[in-house]
């Protein structure tokens, strides 16, 4: 039989509390990664001084993002799984279904992710004094004089790179995830995985898709940065004639290791939740 399902309130629940955790902890992790990659230089967007800075978009988004990635995403699963009848598939085809649950998951969570993700890396950049509510006021400002499309336009600015980059990213990690916990479950007589264990198999999983997606991270943070409206394809173009190749792996390292840690944190809270949740 297929994996009991997730219900809706634990997934809200745990999502919620995986999410919050794991931003807040690795906040200034995140911050180097992106003056690393801004394309004002390291030190110009404010170096290691002010590593909080933008924090406040963070709270904020971190719960509702997670909580309606996870909502979708175990939602997704149980839909495929009772199309198939509430049977177990191949490998091939859970690694499929879990493929296109966590795509689902990522779209629906960027409704919340990008608008949160615009103010607080020009907050940690140095942008607007680094203060996520001068941020934010810089673009609700623009209401007065530009309308409500061009607010609407700044704050989901980065929309299709942050999409370009989540998807692929979660479709290396959570097959990859899934996958070690299915192993780790088999080798338990069928028990869930622990907290513990869902810790390490989302360090892995996190640290292999990290690495694989740097390239796109990049150019979602030039997006966002950039003082006027850009096409990924114009940046893409412009840093590849004026910078090279070498730019796109800026901050591999501090990615990896924040979406390591991350992932560690993340998935082993989530699933700790999940597991107490379900006891009680």
């Amino acid at each position: 039989m297929a994996d009991t399902p997730t219900p809706f309130r634990t997934a809200l629940l745990a999502g919620a509390v995986a999410g919050t955790t794991v931003d807040l902890s690795l906040f200034p992790l995140d911050t180097l990664k992106t003056r690393l990659q801004s394309s004002s230089g390291f030190f110009s967007s404010g170096g290691f001084s002010g590593i909080y800075r933008g924090i406040g978009s963070a709270v904020i988004g971190s719960a509702p993002g997670a909580a309606l990635f996870f909502c979708t995403y175990e939602g997704t699963k149980d839909f495929l799984a009772r199309r198939r009848g509430g049977t177990k598939g191949s490998a091939a085809s859970e690694a499929a279904s879990h493929m296109l649950a966590a795509s689902f998951g990522e779209i629906a969570a960027c409704a919340v992710r990008v608008p949160t993700e615009v103010v607080k890396q020009r907050a940690q950049a140095g942008h607007h004094g680094g203060s996520s509510a001068k941020a934010l006021g810089a673009i609700l400002n623009q209401y007065s004089t530009k309308g409500f499309f061009t607010v609407w336009r700044e704050l989901y600015r980065g929309w299709g790179i942050t999409i370009f980059r989540e998807v692929p990213f979660t479709v290396i990690q959570f097959p990859l995830w899934e996958g070690m916990k299915s192993w780790r479950s088999k080798q338990k007589g069928g028990a869930p995985v622990s907290g513990i264990e869902s810790a390490a198999f989302g360090s892995v999983a996190g640290a292999v898709a990290a690495a694989s997606t740097t390239p796109l991270d990049v150019l979602k943070t030039r997006v966002m940065l950039s003082p006027e409206r850009v096409s990924v394809a114009s940046v893409f173009t412009k840093i590849l004639r004026e910078e090279g190749w070498r730019p796109f792996f800026a901050g591999i390292v501090p990615r990896v290791t924040w979406i390591s840690i991350g992932g560690a944190i993340f998935l082993g809270n989530y699933q700790f939740v999940v597991n107490t949740l379900g006891k009680a």
